[in-house]
């Protein structure tokens, strides 16, 4: 998700530190020194110079973000809204499990070397947590990525729209609920322990995967596995969110109990997202500072 295909960090040459090594180079070239026997005369580059492009970098990485958590939303809320059920050939929860899973892991290959494929403010708030992203641009981030997956919500509305009776409502319309409205009729207790440690997990292995010392080119097909675990396991309890944008994306066009119970899945992604940031980043603080996990600079 959050990691180039290569298996590490997708930012190996972070903005900043690329414009610093290009200002540093142009003042020595101003400052009179040759270059292949001739005197070169170049202007150093400016902050202001410097800061827009890091401007316009951030904007392209917010455009993966939208379309990569447009196609989460749209893929594996899809799957549970229009192939899960569907008379004598329903995928059932293993189906839609994998088309989670199957939609992160396109997208980590598709998007990761742009923006660092987080499409999930949980993720990027764990990775900031865990000293792997810039907490400067935790809410850009977040804000693209709420945003794809309403435009995602809204879609799915559409297409689902066209089948007679089709009831948003009464339906649930892949939303996650606790209690009455818990596939399994579990708790509000037990569906903040199975959001929490279930993000957790997935922001600790995230952050491993793309670890410069894991196997190369593996990160995105350990990821998008790790998602479909992870549903494999919880959708029975909450119909699993672990995906603040996921959750909102369907829960506004259900419109009932899905908007009332929608905070509980902003907290507890956002808490085991830090939580699982944290405990990485402090087991291994002695290996050497990672780049930050957010595409390269275009």
């Amino acid at each position: 998700m959050p990691g180039h295909p290569a298996g590490r960090s997708s930012c190996t040459r972070p903005a900043r530190r690329r414009f610093q090594g290009e200002r540093k180079r142009r003042s020595i070239l101003a400052s009179g020194q040759r270059s292949g026997g001739r005197h070169v005369a170049v202007a150093p580059v400016s902050n202001h110079a410097i800061e827009k492009e890091l401007s316009m970098n951030l904007g392209k990485r917010m455009a993966a973000e939208f379309f990569g958590t447009f196609w989460l939303v749209l893929g594996g809320c899809g799957s549970a809204v229009l192939a899960a059920g569907f008379p004598g050939l329903g995928i059932g929860f293993a189906g839609v499990a994998l088309a989670f899973g199957l939609t992160l892991l396109t997208m980590c290959y598709a998007i990761g070397h742009i923006s660092g494929c987080h499409i999930n403010p949980a993720v990027t708030c764990g990775l900031a947590a865990g000293g792997r992203f810039p907490v400067k641009e935790v809410i850009p981030y977040i804000i693209a990525q709420v945003i794809g997956g309403l435009v995602a919500g809204a879609v799915l509305y559409v297409i689902a729209s066209g089948k007679a009776g089709f009831d948003p409502v009464g339906s649930g319309f892949a939303s996650n609920g606790f209690g009455a409205h818990s596939p399994g009729g579990y708790s509000m207790g037990a569906a903040a322990v199975c959001e929490i440690v279930m993000t957790g997990f997935f922001i600790f292995i995230i952050m491993g995967a793309t670890h410069k010392s894991a196997p190369v080119g593996f990160a995105g097909i350990a990821i998008g596995l790790a998602l479909t675990l992870i549903h494999l396991i919880s959708i029975p309890v909450t119909n699993t969110s672990v995906n603040p944008a996921r959750s909102t994306g369907v829960a506004l066009f259900q419109g009932g109990w899905a908007v009332e119970q929608l905070w509980f899945f902003w907290v507890m992604p956002i808490i085991g997202g830090i939580i699982g940031g944290l405990i990485y980043r402090y087991l291994w603080s002695d290996r050497p500072v990672l780049p930050d996990i957010k595409g390269d600079q275009l």
